[in-house]
């Protein structure tokens, strides 16, 4: 059996004024990380060492010029170095455009080696949109900006903690507007990112359930009709192109079905109705995954964590969730 060589995960800097740093150092040393990838950072080496000096971690900083001169080395944490911020002067906790631009370079970098195939998945650290924004960079998030960057496809995100699975019809949007794309064209869509994510995770025929919008799933049209005139609909044309999809569930209990196995993926109709469910088993441990996009994405599915940045007490089991799953995800797709 020939084993394949370990993936190489080009890993973002996140917002350097937050915990993202941090977590790196300490996620890189992870044994269980370092046993299925090579990770690699693309951003400012020197905020690195900063960082290192702050957890305490026993590695070194070492920048290269290429992808492919990653070292499989837990004591060695190895950096394409952008070169854009000044260490000695950054305010951790603190908005700012200048961390903002760098968190913007780091992303587009990553994503560009990993189109050219340099590195085989982009893994995120935490943005500030508020920073981004006082960068001249107004994305509402990572997803608009990646979906931009690899040529507007069309995406979803699908959220990952333990067995639970969720992808979303609406994510950043008013609960007003989110109705309004609960219509079966998008929930068809969100079904085949669902299936095609899933299957990229190695599940063959993945089953897909579909929460209702409202209480109950309207309850026979008692609590709305969203259910019968749209969500129904969608799931019967699914089930007819030959995708394996149950619903429209009452949202109250379908993500709790999920993760006792009955479904491999849930299909959250907004925002809150996914999110709440996968943070209540613990933010630091979940993952977040862009489907849709020509590159493998995963990111932490936590925020900047401005402030404890600076302590060196920072969780990094978002982080090393991340990159092992972008690792399987990209053993799975050679």
């Amino acid at each position: 059996m020939i084993v394949p060589i370990k993936p190489i995960l080009a890993v973002t800097l996140g917002d350097a004024a937050g915990s993202g740093p941090e977590l790196i150092t300490k996620a890189f040393v992870d044994p269980e990380v370092r046993a299925v990838c090579r990770p690699l950072v693309v951003g400012d080496a020197a905020t690195l060492r900063a960082a290192l000096s702050i957890t305490g971690v026993a590695a070194t900083v070492r920048p290269i010029a290429r992808a492919a001169e990653v070292a499989d080395d837990a004591s060695i944490i190895d950096v394409i170095d952008l070169a854009n911020l000044d260490a000695t002067a950054l305010v951790r906790g603190q908005i700012s455009a200048t961390t903002g631009r760098a968190a913007y370079e780091s992303i587009k970098r990553a994503v560009e080696l990993t189109l050219a195939g340099e590195t085989q998945a982009v893994v995120t650290s935490a943005i500030n949109k508020a920073a981004l924004h006082a960068a001249g960079f107004l994305y509402d998030g990572h997803t608009e900006l990646l979906a931009e960057l690899c040529g507007q496809p069309k995406v979803t995100m699908m959220l990952v903690a333990g067995k639970l699975r969720i992808c979303h019809v609406s994510t950043h949007v008013s609960l007003a507007t989110a109705i309004t794309r609960a219509r079966p064209e998008r929930i068809l869509e969100v079904v085949q990112l669902a299936h095609d994510g899933l299957r990229r995770l190695g599940i063959e025929r993945p089953h897909i359930a579909v929460a209702g919008l409202n209480p109950h799933a309207g309850e026979g049209g008692l609590f709305g009709t969203e259910e019968i005139a749209f969500i129904a609909p969608a799931v019967q044309e699914a089930n007819r192109r030959g995708f394996h999809v149950s619903g429209p569930l009452a949202g109250d209990t379908v993500f709790f079905r999920t993760l006792q196995g009955e479904f491999d993926c849930a299909i959250a109709m907004y925002h809150d109705q996914g999110h709440v469910a996968a943070k209540m088993l613990g933010i630091w441990q979940g993952v977040n995954v862009t489907l849709g996009l020509p590159i493998i994405r995963t990111s932490v599915e936590h925020g900047t964590d401005f402030a404890n940045a600076g302590q060196g007490t920072g969780d990094p089991r978002s982080l090393v969730q991340a990159l092992k799953l972008a690792a399987v995800m990209a053993q799975v797709g050679t």
